[in-house]
């Protein structure tokens, strides 16, 4: 992420299942999330802005499961192509996955696995733009770009989420 040096940018870190995580933004829109301690972050204002400050409730919403969703103001850096991929992310329904070959096919470029992997990479917002739901046509976990164990734990929690919501009519027999 290039930040301006006219760009009033604030950064917030907060606790999270997942360790801390910093989120960076402006007066009107959330810019990043990073789920690894960036060390590029230190000349930013650490007072909160209003974007920010809906990112910490929503966050917090979604980690203590009472949201499955996001409603905020977001601006990422990036190529047309990039948001193309990432706006096929955010099409993905809380606790399912797909794979790389149906967000390509999603997007009209289904021979553009590859790319859409390095997309999906690239993604400056995760968790908001669901980039973990996304594994191998396998099933297998792939890439995820703070460790599969960050993934892992996101998958599972929208199912814990999924399956507390669920009345005991719709809850599978064990």
């Amino acid at each position: 992420m290039s930040i301006s040096p006219t760009a009033r940018f604030h950064r917030m870190t907060i606790e999270s299942p997942l360790g801390p995580i910093t989120l960076v933004g402006d007066e009107k829109h959330l810019h990043a999330i990073h789920l690894i301690e960036p060390t590029s972050l230190d000349a930013l204002s650490t007072s909160p802005s209003r974007p920010l400050s809906q990112a910490v409730e929503q966050l917090g919403a979604y980690f203590a499961g009472t949201s499955m969703d996001f409603d905020l103001d977001l601006l990422a850096q990036g190529t047309s192509f990039q948001h193309q991929v990432w706006d096929a992310l955010g099409t993905i329904p809380f606790g399912t996955t797909t794979n790389y070959g149906s967000i390509a096919a999603m997007i009209g470029r289904p021979r553009a696995v590859r790319a859409v992997g390095l997309a999906i990479g690239a993604n400056p917002l995760p968790i908001v733009v669901p980039c973990h739901r996304v594994i191998g046509a396998n099933g297998s976990l792939t890439g995820y770009a703070s460790g599969l164990e960050h993934k892992r734990f996101l998958l599972d929690h929208e199912q814990r989420v999924l399956h507390d919501h669920r009345s005991p009519r719709e809850r599978p027999a064990h």
